[in-house]
């Protein structure tokens, strides 16, 4: 099902249930029953929920929107590392140098083409991956330098390496959820106690008030699905993707 869709249906059942518990809790309310007469701790309780409730929401937000820029920042990282090592080993014999970019267009081909699939489906790396990473680095750190030139060339490869090697742990790191399961219990607690606030008020059944109640739950079940769709960077819709490697290595494809 498209992310798209399940928003939308969750947006519009999150209005249906308001709306239609609305309209029976005025079906079965005593006939002098007065809206107005709502006692004022009621709405103090009720703004005092919903204040927290946005707040709570908000750093929910923040949170996972970190960790989704965090984690395009460990690819373009990973990319930008390995496109050096390409560009620097041309300093090296042509038969080293041939070899090195054979060896990392293999594993950019390799990260775009499959393990991205895997990524997004499984929420983890390959070991393949992983091999043919090692590869490069065996290319780089094997290689003893000729000349001076190449020897200045050589310490600066190895870093890039490094850098390479360390964003792609962190990118490893963060394929899965960012949330833990007791936030989101907390959240899904918290939109039922603030929207179930709203029938304390003893909304009446005027159209304006039934389209204020459903607009209010729709807007936060909108917000839980922001949440949810940034919450694992690399699986949902608005995901992370490997354009970084597509713009350095223009060879691969994806």
């Amino acid at each position: 099902m498209p992310d798209w869709l399940v928003l939308v249906l969750a947006m519009l059942a999150a209005c249906a249930v308001v709306v239609t518990v609305t309209l029976m809790r005025h079906k079965r309310a005593p006939e002098d029953e007065d809206p107005n007469d709502t006692p004022d701790v009621i709405e103090y309780m009720t703004m005092w929920i919903g204040v927290v409730y946005a707040i709570v929401l908000g750093l929910a937000i923040a949170g996972v929107w970190e960790a989704r820029s965090a984690a395009q920042d460990y690819v373009q990282s990973e990319a930008q590392a390995l496109h050096e090592i390409s560009e620097r080993v041309r300093v090296y014999p042509a038969d080293v140098r041939d070899r090195i970019r054979d060896d990392v267009n293999a594993y950019v081909g390799y990260v775009v083409d499959h393990e991205w699939r895997t990524m997004s489906a499984d929420e983890h790396v390959t070991g393949r991956g992983a091999q043919l990473l090692q590869k490069v680095r065996q290319d780089v750190t094997d290689y003893q330098p000729k000349n001076d030139f190449q020897a200045q060339a050589y310490q600066p490869l190895l870093d890039q390496m490094s850098a390479a090697d360390q964003a792609r742990n962190a990118r490893a790191d963060s394929t899965g959820a960012t949330m833990p399961s007791v936030v989101w219990w907390g959240l899904l607690a918290g939109a039922v106690v603030t929207v179930g606030m709203v029938f304390a008020l003893q909304i009446r059944r005027t159209r304006r008030e039934l389209i204020l109640a459903g607009l209010f739950s729709a807007t936060i079940a909108f917000m839980l699905f922001l949440i949810w769709d940034f919450d694992a960077p690399y699986s949902r819709g608005i995901a992370v993707t490997a354009e970084p490697f597509l713009n350095m290595f223009p060879g691969v494809t994806g």
